[in-house]
């Protein structure tokens, strides 16, 4: 996903919000560059996490994780399992995303705890710690969600804060958080979008959105390039179009 983020081209997801390894498997064969494992709002155990990235590398997809919460906790105990990179949420202020990205990397000062023998250094059969964990560093993405009317008004200072890869902005919590629930398209949710998409593009980083098959031209056009759809979405246009055959 960064090779392509580097290249200027999008990577295109899917958000699984249930366990399944073999969706997982389907997903990668149908296409699709990478795979949301979605903690915060589904129903996925830690285990199911792991399986589930199991099937991912298998079929050569990206696995992110979004975990439950933006805790240093949450977000260790989902790399752990094996995620390539973690999507978190709910950051509002420099700090929480200075606390984020610690939580990711290994280092002086970071965060993220060190253990052998977990699956990410294949079960301490793989490379030797020190580099494991500079391999880790490099290699894991970092996605920080902007999603409450604060990230918007923060969202110079956070974009200042380094290892950051993509700035998703959550259309669906920032229009309740704005007072249009469920309704992005409302003009001043519409505009902060608009408005804080420009400001990520400026600084030279990544945008995200998530999408559907009718918005993903304009999605793709506002400069996203980290973009997902959910699977009831993916399911649902196939079975219409398949019923609307009869």
């Amino acid at each position: 996903m960064k090779a392509l983020f580097a290249a200027g081209k999008p990577a295109l997801g899917c958000s699984l919000m249930f366990p399944s390894a073999p969706i997982v498997e389907m997903l990668g064969h149908a296409g699709f560059d990478w795979v949301l494992l979605d903690c915060e709002h589904g129903s996925l155990s830690l285990a199911d996490v792991e399986l589930m990235c199991m099937a991912a590398d298998a079929v050569g997809i990206t696995a992110i994780g979004r975990p439950r919460s933006n805790s240093a906790a949450d977000i260790q105990q989902i790399l752990d399992r094996g995620v390539a990179g973690v999507q978190i949420p709910h950051i509002n202020t420099a700090e929480d995303a200075r606390r984020a990205v610690a939580a990711v990397k290994f280092g002086p000062g970071a965060g993220r705890g060190m253990a052998a023998g977990t699956r990410p250094d294949r079960w301490g059969m793989g490379a030797k710690m020190p580099d494991f964990a500079a391999q880790a560093n490099a290699h894991s993405l970092v996605c920080v969600q902007l999603e409450h009317e604060e990230a918007i008004a923060n969202a110079e200072e956070i974009l200042k804060v380094p290892g950051i890869d993509v700035f998703f902005i959550g259309p669906s919590d920032l229009s309740q958080s704005m007072g249009h629930p469920g309704n992005p398209k409302a003009p001043p949710v519409a505009a902060a979008i608009e408005a804080t998409l420009a400001r990520i593009r400026a600084a030279g980083m990544t945008p995200g959105m998530p999408a559907t098959t009718e918005t993903l031209p304009e999605v793709l056009a506002s400069g996203c390039r980290y973009i997902y759809t959910h699977l009831p979405r993916v399911l649902g246009a196939g079975a219409k179009g398949f019923l609307s055959a009869r």
